[in-house]
């Protein structure tokens, strides 16, 4: 208003006196001057009004990680616009932190796990892979999200199965053995997740060789002892029928088949003997007693005298030789029937007229080493690393035919084994055969 009075005032006298052009010159000045006032004024209205906005838009850049500030200044509107931002960014913050925590919880969880866990997406790109995972097909870690699984293992089962997953969006499991693995045997279970279109898979691989070992040992066991037990059985009954069928009145062979039934009966009682050695020790129960110190030249002349009977029948000298006292901390039942087996087996491979000979010796790192060699057969060197696994046996023929149950060597390995020892062989074919127990001195 005010500017509109000094406008008349100044344009008064023009108008007053007829001087029209006048008039508008002055008349189109002062519509300059009012137009330049708006303009500016309107710049300087959009300009605050930039600057807040702007300081808006840094502060929602900014989030969550940055506490950029917010206008205080302005309208109620903006100040209420600000109130109800700095608000949501502590919801955002409190949400983020949150997320952060709760996956760097999964990822170390699924980095400390045993267990294999590989994910991908809907085209069978890596999207997590665990060290469990890498170290089980020696993939090169960090395993890079984005890479095909091919490039992080070229397993054609892994594939197939968490194609299906992604296709059918079934979850599946299924054991399977793992040439990419050094042919280890994983239990697996794929699960899918995600929506329809972008479903991907993720799979759980648990190691479970030991246990498909145990397995397959366990039924070995059971084919191989039932086999043991067919062969005397089978004889006792065959002889003892014929026995009673009239060959007791016999007196050429009524004598001979009785001692086949004896010597088929004997077989029986150990193989026994062996089946309940070995399930005393599968049971790892504890020993009735401590370790105590057994000197070993006593333990040694108890299992020749133990195998003397048999060396004799079969004209197999037993020599102990260069034979030193050595005492050591074990369990002399356990050591002197782990003597006797080695001793037995080498009385029942040996050749006629052959010669069994054991040493006993201290040596320089405070052990004692118990050597028994024999003449005998000797053992081919393939099948050297398979001796003391149970009811392996290098010639099955000659095994049966005397009594062998292919549980003797195994069983000396792991009583040698329970008192701190070790036990090694070598051989050459048709020269025989060096067994050595190395125990500690006491």
């Amino acid at each position: 208003m005010l500017s509109a009075l000094l406008a008349l005032l100044w344009l008064g006298p023009d108008l007053a006196h007829g001087t029209t052009l006048s008039a508008f010159a002055k008349l189109f000045v002062c519509f300059a001057i009012g137009s330049a006032a708006a303009l500016s004024f309107a710049y300087g209205l959009t300009r605050r009004w930039s600057l807040r906005t702007r300081r808006l838009e840094n502060f929602v850049a900014a989030l969550p990680a940055s506490e950029t500030s917010l206008p205080e200044d302005g309208p109620d509107e903006v100040q209420s616009l600000s109130r109800a931002m700095r608000a949501m960014a502590g919801r955002v913050r409190h949400i983020v932190e949150r997320a952060n925590l709760e996956s760097s919880r999964r990822e170390t969880i699924l980095a400390c796990l045993a267990e294999g866990v590989l994910a991908v997406d809907q085209s069978l790109k890596v999207i997590f892979c665990n060290d469990a995972f890498a170290r089980a097909f020696s993939a090169r870690m960090p395993v890079v999200e984005g890479r095909t699984l091919y490039e992080v293992v070229r397993e054609p089962a892994l594939r197939d199965i968490l194609e299906r997953v992604v296709l059918t969006g079934a979850a599946e499991r299924d054991r399977y053995q793992l040439p990419a693995a050094a042919g280890r045997w994983f239990e697996a279970r794929a699960l899918p997740f995600g929506e329809a279109s972008s479903r991907g898979a993720v799979i759980v691989l648990h190691d479970i060789t030991d246990i498909q070992h145990q397995e397959q040992l366990r039924k070995d066991f059971i084919a191989d002892v039932s086999h043991e037990l067919r062969t005397p059985l089978a004889a006792i009954r065959g002889y003892a029928e014929t026995l009673l069928d009239g060959a007791l009145e016999d007196r050429a062979n009524n004598r001979k088949f009785v001692e086949i039934i004896l010597a088929h009966s004997i077989r029986l009682n150990n193989i026994a003997s062996d089946l309940l050695v070995i399930s005393e020790l599968d049971a790892n129960s504890p020993p009735p007693s401590p370790p105590e110190s057994v000197s070993l030249l006593e333990v040694i002349d108890s299992a020749i005298h133990s195998v003397q009977n048999a060396a004799a029948m079969r004209g197999v000298r037993l020599d102990r030789r260069n034979c030193s006292e050595c005492i050591v901390i074990g369990y002399r039942f356990r050591l002197e029937q782990a003597l006797v087996n080695l001793l037995d087996n080498a009385v029942k491979f040996n050749r006629p007229d052959g010669e069994v000979t054991i040493e006993c010796v201290s040596t320089d790192d405070h052990r004692a080493r118990i050597s028994v060699s024999d003449t005998g057969i000797g053992i081919p060197s393939e099948d050297l690393k398979r001796i003391f696994e149970r009811f392996y046996r290098v010639d099955k023929t000659r095994s049966r035919s005397t009594g062998g149950t292919g549980l003797g060597l195994p069983i000396v390995k792991e009583l040698v084994e329970r008192m701190g020892g070790s036990v090694t062989v070598e051989s050459r074919l048709g020269r025989g055969s060096r067994f050595t127990i190395l125990l500690q001195a006491a």
